[in-house]
């Protein structure tokens, strides 16, 4: 993972949140990768980590995060993935979104997978589109992303329960 982030790090970081000032470190995902299984042990989130079959010696691609599990009336989450500068254009992310999308409704038993992007983000907006996600809003200043409040359009793809 650290690699991952490493040598991504201008590609995705004006997509996401600033970092923690130990981000960049075998100690911070030492840490984080322990408090990913535990979260995924008590149903509050699911991370995966995409790599290419065949690569020897594996190496992180991409990252498929479902967070913020919301049970009771809502049974939801929100997804949010990234993909190495690398591997972009060739599929892998719907590849692996259409894998992972029912599965994770199936066993998270959610009705609702949120997922929000930056406007300017038109090829992610095109895939959560193919994927079937819906869009159901614009958030103005909706996320604190790469030092800045960012816009947001919502969607979100609902599954039977």
């Amino acid at each position: 993972m650290l690699r991952y982030f490493e040598h991504n790090r201008d590609h995705l970081e004006p997509w996401e949140p600033v970092r923690p000032t130990d981000f960049y470190t075998l100690g911070f995902w030492q840490k984080r990768l322990v408090e990913n299984r535990q979260d995924a042990e008590l149903g509050r989130s699911l991370r995966y980590f995409l790599q290419l079959v065949g690569d020897a010696p594996p190496a992180v691609v991409g990252a498929v995060n479902f967070t913020n599990v919301i049970r009771g009336a809502f049974c939801a989450c929100h997804l949010g993935y990234g993909l190495a500068r690398a591997e972009q254009g060739q599929g892998l992310m719907r590849e692996a979104l259409t894998a992972a999308l029912p599965e994770v409704a199936a066993r998270l038993s959610l009705h609702r997978v949120m997922a929000n992007y930056q406007p300017q983000n038109e090829r992610s907006g095109r895939l959560l589109e193919q994927l079937g996600f819906v869009r159901e809003g614009y958030a103005k200043d909706y996320l604190f992303i790469d030092g800045s409040w960012r816009d947001h359009v919502l969607t979100a793809r609902v599954f039977p329960i």
